[in-house]
């Protein structure tokens, strides 16, 4: 019985070592998946504000055409 406990402790020392080595591994993907998806969300919202803003002027530029053609009328 000491002798199966024995085997049982020097095994266990390195699959508990592999099993934490797993996870401190998965620990680090999903760390860099998630800066991944938080610099893809700040270049979402850098592009929603340039096209708003391309928006805004273009709607500037059409209200001034407007006015340009009004008063040529």
């Amino acid at each position: 019985m000491t002798g199966a406990i024995a085997i049982v402790m020097v095994f266990s020392i390195p699959i508990i070592a592999i099993v934490t080595d797993h996870f401190q591994k998965q620990s680090k993907i999903k760390h860099k998946m998630i800066q991944d998806e938080l610099e893809l969300e700040k270049l979402k919202h850098q592009n929603y504000l340039i096209e708003t803003q391309k928006m805004r002027l273009e709607l500037e530029q059409m209200q001034l055409e407007g006015q340009k053609d009004k008063k040529v009328l």
